[in-house]
């Protein structure tokens, strides 16, 4: 009897769940949901991320301030400084610590410098016409930030009481977003730091291990002191995008123009990629996009430095919002990931002069998007191409203005034809790399049927645009 009734249990309980399981609806189709509006700035601009121990000899707020002319003439728009806060001593990685292990949520890191050399730092950006955002780490706090033993009850707990640790991240201690107390303690931070240092937005850590409503409550307060605030969420979570952030991480665009520019997969997965985004996420999303950043080796060091350069010629080119790496502009391989995160490895800007190539990039394709209005905003269109394993070609229109690409994401020349979809009268607009005085494009308008490309190389064509004289 005792036999029959356990497996008369079981079965209930095996019924019970399948029909659980059964009962779910569906998950939810974010594409059909529009993203959020993004303010013009941002959305028209290009990010610019400050590892401030590395950006500088002195590796503090006044050694970003000195560089902000050169950062100006670059064309970067919006500076992301790397979390600003006091690093924890208890339990630090490295000799130095991670620079995402908080030790005190309203302090700043003595050794970037004062709060008042922070406050600089903004107000000379602004006067160059810069936007601010600041690195705010939510997810967890160092071991030795007061929460720990003011507000054990901040954080998650193991079955044994004691305070535990997220993924493999020893150095630092998990936040616990089912208390409505920490809640409101993070909300405050956060409207702090905006008002007190006139920050522009804030860029969030790890923004997909907290919850979603949480983002859209914080932002609605953070609102109420600058409605333009610009907010960019470390995630790739479709959800987070239709109210609570303007940007997000396209990771996954990332690793395939990585796979492709290194030949482990064929060019045609930055469009498949492209195409499961827009699957996935809310009409309108403006992704981050990327090819190097503090978590990544950097893209010389994987591509090459002509590779790193026409792999970022499409971040620079596609939609979304384009991220320029402090040290990427020189075309720097020093290192940012561990071990580098947690010790003091400078950007090399003295390879600056070995490789001009690379400043003459970033400042010729950052003025040539801000100068073409398709670039910014048009919409993007796939063009078929007749070698779709090593070549990438694609489209931006807005209204008349026409802008191709087409790059070749590989070490060998080759010539390719890509459809154009009836438009066959185009002008070579790629910026001249050569460091000598532009010259005008020879050929002027003519046919997209046939294109030459050198390893690495990319050409950008606008549609010429026949004037009719009545």
């Amino acid at each position: 009897m005792g036999t029959l009734s356990r497996k008369f249990r079981v079965s209930f309980l095996l019924f019970t769940f399948a029909l659980a399981c059964y009962a779910q609806p569906p998950a939810h189709d974010y594409s059909k949901d529009k993203a959020r509006p993004v303010v013009d700035w941002a959305r028209d601009g290009v990010v610019y991320e400050v590892w401030e121990r590395a950006f500088s000899p002195a590796g503090d707020f006044n050694g970003v301030t000195a560089r902000l002319d050169e950062l100006k003439k670059t064309g970067v728009t919006i500076l992301w400084l790397m979390p600003v806060n006091p690093i924890g001593e208890k339990g630090k990685k490295g000799s130095i610590g991670s620079p995402y292990a908080i030790r005190d949520y309203y302090g700043i890191n003595p050794a970037y410098g004062t709060a008042d050399d922070l406050k600089r730092l903004v107000k000379e950006a602004h006067a160059r016409d810069m936007k601010v955002i600041v690195d705010v780490v939510f997810n967890h706090s160092a071991w030795d930030n007061k929460l720990v033993t003011e507000h054990p009850e901040f954080y998650h707990h193991d079955a044994n009481g004691n305070i535990t640790y997220p993924e493999d991240w020893s150095d630092v201690a998990w936040l616990d977003y089912s208390k409505p107390e920490l809640r409101r303690y993070i909300t405050d931070v956060m409207k702090y730091w905006v008002r007190e240092y006139d920050l522009d937005g804030l860029r969030c850590d790890v923004a997909h291990m907290i919850p979603v409503d949480f983002w859209e409550s914080a932002r609605a307060e953070l609102e109420q002191i600058k409605p333009n605030l610009f907010m960019l969420a470390e995630a790739e979570q479709p959800g987070l995008m239709v109210k609570a952030f303007d940007s997000d991480y396209a990771w996954d665009m990332m690793h395939a123009i990585d796979d492709a520019f290194q030949g482990k997969k064929p060019a045609s997965v930055i469009r498949e990629t492209w195409e499961k985004e827009r699957a996935r996420f809310p009409q309108g999303t403006l992704p981050m996009r990327m090819t190097d950043d503090h978590d990544e080796s950097r893209a010389v060091v994987r591509m090459g430095w002509q590779g790193a350069l026409a792999a970022q010629a499409l971040v620079f080119t596609m939609d979304g919002i384009p991220l320029v790496y402090n040290g990427q502009e020189v075309c720097d391989s020093a290192e940012s990931g561990a071990p580098a995160l947690f010790e003091k490895v400078p950007i090399t800007w003295g390879i600056g002069t070995r490789r001009p190539e690379c400043a003459r990039f970033y400042q010729k394709m950052i003025a040539l998007r801000k100068e073409n209005p398709a670039l910014q905003r048009g919409q993007l269109t796939w063009l078929s191409n007749s070698d779709e394993i090593h070549v990438v070609s694609f489209m931006r229109s807005i209204g008349e203005r026409m802008t191709a690409v087409v790059e070749n994401t590989s070490s060998v020349s080759l010539t390719v034809s890509v459809r154009t979809i009836g438009l066959d009268s185009w002008h070579d607009a790629t910026p001249d790399m050569s460091g000598g005085k532009d010259e005008p494009k020879s050929g002027d308008c003519g046919p997209l049927e046939k294109i030459t490309l050198k390893p690495w190389q990319f050409k950008i064509l606008t549609k010429c645009v026949t004037v009719t004289v009545n």
